[in-house]
């Protein structure tokens, strides 16, 4: 079946946010008694899924909450910083044209989300924001049940392990992309239906699929 709606994720996906959460991370460890990370810590932790990752900087499940909304806010404070990757925007443009609804499920607030996207914001038909680190399941759902499209019809992306296990756990397909957070080994370890190289390559994916299902147009 064609893809009718597209469920991204933002950090790692569309925005460029890593270096940010590098230059951030052991502030917030210190503030909430976890682990810091070190250089060296970088590339093994980009090789683990975020439960390996929460026990190996030993991160309080409790507090869990409380470090999304500060880390929330400190996404807020530090928006200037934190832009679209080259190519997201058109790429966005090119799915809606083609008859793709867009949808962001994400752990930071719709307000940073939208200040983000800029302009790109007015694309999206679909905002369900503010995830638990293991939340988006049931905000996948939330999302399939207002935009009325079947789930053999929906494909979430993202550039982390849990968004491939939310996607598994909703029945939906997934996409991973390979310039994010997570290292592109580890997301193809999981199995994503498919794996993008380049921003440039998700549209064409996407609609080509479409166009296939459809078959060519009678002359």
């Amino acid at each position: 079946m064609p893809h009718s709606l597209a469920i991204f994720d933002l950090d790692g996906t569309l925005v460029d946010s890593f270096p940010w959460f590098l230059r951030t991370i052991n502030d917030v460890a210190d503030r909430f008694g976890f682990r810091g990370v070190r250089d060296e810590d970088v590339e093994g932790l980009r090789h683990a899924s975020t439960r390996e990752i929460l026990s190996r900087l030993e991160v309080p499940v409790w507090k869990l909450p409380a470090i999304a909304r500060h880390a929330r806010r400190l996404k807020g404070e530090a928006a200037a910083e934190i832009s679209l990757f080259a190519g997201a925007e058109a790429m966005l443009r090119t799915l809606t044209e083609g008859g793709v609804q867009l949808a962001l499920v994400t752990s930071d607030s719709e307000a940073n989300a939208r200040e983000k996207l800029g302009d790109a914001a007015a694309l999206f038909a679909h905002f369900d924001c503010a995830a638990s680190v293991f939340g988006k399941p049931a905000k996948f759902r939330r999302v399939v049940r207002r935009a009325g499209v079947d789930r053999s019809r929906v494909i979430s992306i993202g550039d982390e392990v849990r968004d491939i296990e939310a996607a598994r756990a909703v029945g939906i397909a997934c996409g991973a992309v390979c310039w994010g957070y997570a290292a592109p080994a580890a997301l193809r370890a999981r199995g994503p239906d498919l794996v993008f190289e380049r921003i440039d390559d998700i549209a064409p994916a996407l609609l080509t699929r479409a166009a296939d299902v459809r078959g060519p147009t009678p002359a």
